[in-house]
Order: structure tokens, then C-alpha cells, then sequence
């Protein structure tokens, strides 16, 4: 039976498996911890009853693609800004910009228009 302290208990869970405050430090992963992460999500969420499956491996895969996507998203958004820059940086030259200040200010751009949480 689902009594509500047990649902107050998951959304707990979820709140801190999902908490979207952008971290103080840029932390680096291995691949291989990813997949550890998405093993132990998976079993976290069927253990919790959050998710039902017949095929856990099925879905500890797609956990570990969706984990690798959203951690590889900052390293896209940096490679886009630097296409963009260097198509302006003739321009950039002969203004005087800032190149790191300008890369922050594209990073800004892209992340509101992705709507991305970094």
C-alpha cells in the first residue's frame, strides 16, 4: 500500500537524484563510472517502485545514454560557441574584444536558447 509518507519519501529521492542547482565545481566522469551510475539509478528507481520493467538491462542502457547526453551537452554548447567566435574573430580582432568574456557571454545565449541547466 502507498501511503503518503512513503510517496513524500520517493519524491525525496527524486528531488535529490535531480536537483538542478548548477554545481560549485565542474566534476569529470569516466565512462565506465557512468555506466556504474546507471546500473545503480536503475536499481534505485525499479527499488523504489518509481519504475516498473521486465527488461532491466534495456533500461539501464537507455539511463546510460540519457546520463552520457546530458553530461556531454556543456562540452557541445562550448564546441558551438567556439565555431561561432571563430567566425567572428577577425571582427573580434579589430574591436578589441575579449575573447573569455565573449565566450561567456555566447555560452549565456546558447544555454537560454537550448534552455539547458548547467
Amino acid at each position: 500500500m502507498d501511503t503518503a509518507k512513503s510517496r513524500e519519501q520517493r519524491f525525496l529521492v527524486l528531488d535529490c537524484l535531480f536537483h538542478t542547482e548548477p554545481p560549485n565545481e565542474t566534476m569529470l566522469f569516466s565512462k565506465e563510472y557512468v555506466g556504474y551510475l546507471a546500473r545503480e539509478l536503475t536499481k534505485k528507481l525499479i527499488s523504489g517502485e518509481f519504475i516498473e520493467t521486465d527488461n532491466v538491462a534495456a533500461v539501464t542502457e537507455r539511463v546510460h545514454t540519457a546520463l552520457l547526453e546530458e553530461m556531454s551537452l556543456e562540452d557541445r554548447i562550448n564546441d558551438e560557441v567556439r565555431v561561432i567566435l571563430e567566425a567572428y574573430s577577425d571582427e573580434m580582432r579589430r574591436s578589441g574584444a575579449n575573447y573569455q568574456e565573449m565566450f561567456r557571454k555566447v555560452k549565456s545565449e546558447l544555454v537560454k536558447k537550448y534552455k539547458a541547466v548547467l
